[in-house]
């Protein structure tokens, strides 16, 4: 648990290890993840291996963590080949990467060699994110203890910045004021897997924000969740049935496609493209079982044409 009396989130672990199971297994030659592993205690690479070997454990308790496990792994595929193709379509020197969770993006995409990374997260998630990078191998010797490369898994990118920001009460323009990002530069925004945990008037603060710090040749690729009932019921049942990472992250926010784009358009951000995960995924040949949160699911891109720098009470992080 954090100062602020917030423990680190339990979805990034459960995503992390989606993308472990999934690595060198679906989507050859379009996803890859070596890292996630690296990032993960041992505790949660038993799930993991089991689901990789395909041997469902006995009780209902690690059953339903198994298939919590292989779920998400089917889920992450498209997800991720979505949004790193976006970025490699759109890489820039900047990247900020909202809810950055345990993202490894800076630490495996080669494309990156170039870009400064900012990694925005709540200030208990990056703790933990920092305390498992440095645990992934040895410090290497002389490095400054502050820095990304004073982990044990040096990252890919030109740089990582680590910026705390609680999206919930903090201003996140400031923040990335204080960590040396350049608004007048064009900058990628990813926002993957956090609009459902935040409120409407959360994401739209978070949103005004962003665009305070946006210019022309800026981008916004953003993951959210579509109203769908299976969904919904399929998440009630896993928090019924006593899952831990869903319990205390509920979702508090879910956009039509066509809400998100007024949204976007409000602050200068115009959509190109706006794609469901369940498309995504049979495009790649693979699995679909979990159709109602694949479908449910969605990557949207959205590119920056005029300025949209603003102030006063829009530049907020949080409502």
């Amino acid at each position: 648990m954090s100062e602020s009396g917030r423990a680190a989130s339990r979805t990034a672990v459960l995503v992390c290890q989606g993308r472990a199971v999934a690595d060198g297994r679906a989507a050859a030659g379009r996803f890859a993840d070596p890292v996630a592993v690296r990032l993960l205690r041992d505790a949660e690479r038993g799930p993991v291996d089991e689901v990789r070997a395909d041997t469902p454990p006995q009780g209902w308790q690690a059953r339903t963590v198994y298939e919590t496990v292989r779920a998400c792994a089917e889920v992450v595929v498209p997800r991720t080949v979505a949004i790193d193709e976006a970025l490699r379509a759109r890489v820039t020197g900047q990247l900020v990467i909202l809810g950055a969770g345990l993202d490894t993006r800076a630490w495996r995409m080669p494309e990156l060699a170039r870009t400064d990374v900012w990694e925005v997260d709540h200030p208990a998630s990056q703790q933990d994110k920092r305390a498992r990078l440095t645990e992934a191998a040895p410090t290497p010797h002389g490095a400054d203890e502050g820095s990304a490369l004073a982990a044990g898994l040096p990252p890919v990118a030109r740089s990582v910045r680590f910026t705390p920001v609680d999206f919930a009460v903090d201003d996140l323009g400031a923040a990335l004021e204080a960590a040396g990002h350049d608004p007048s530069a064009p900058t990628t925004w990813l926002w993957e897997g956090v609009v459902p945990y935040l409120t409407r008037d959360e994401v739209r603060a978070t949103v005004a924000a962003l665009a305070a710090r946006t210019v022309p040749g800026s981008a916004l690729v953003v993951n959210y969740q579509a109203p769908s009932a299976k969904a919904a019921a399929g998440r009630l049942l896993a928090r019924v049935l006593g899952s831990s990472v869903t319990a205390g992250e509920p979702w508090r926010s879910l956009w039509t496609p066509q809400q998100l784009a007024a949204l976007l358009t409000e602050y200068g951000l115009s959509v190109v493209s706006d794609d469901d995960l369940l498309t995504l995924a049979q495009s790649l040949s693979g699995p679909a079982r979990g159709r109602a949160s694949l479908r449910a699911g969605r990557v949207a891109v959205a590119e920056s044409r005029r300025s949209t720098r603003r102030s006063g009470s829009d530049q907020v992080g949080g409502a």
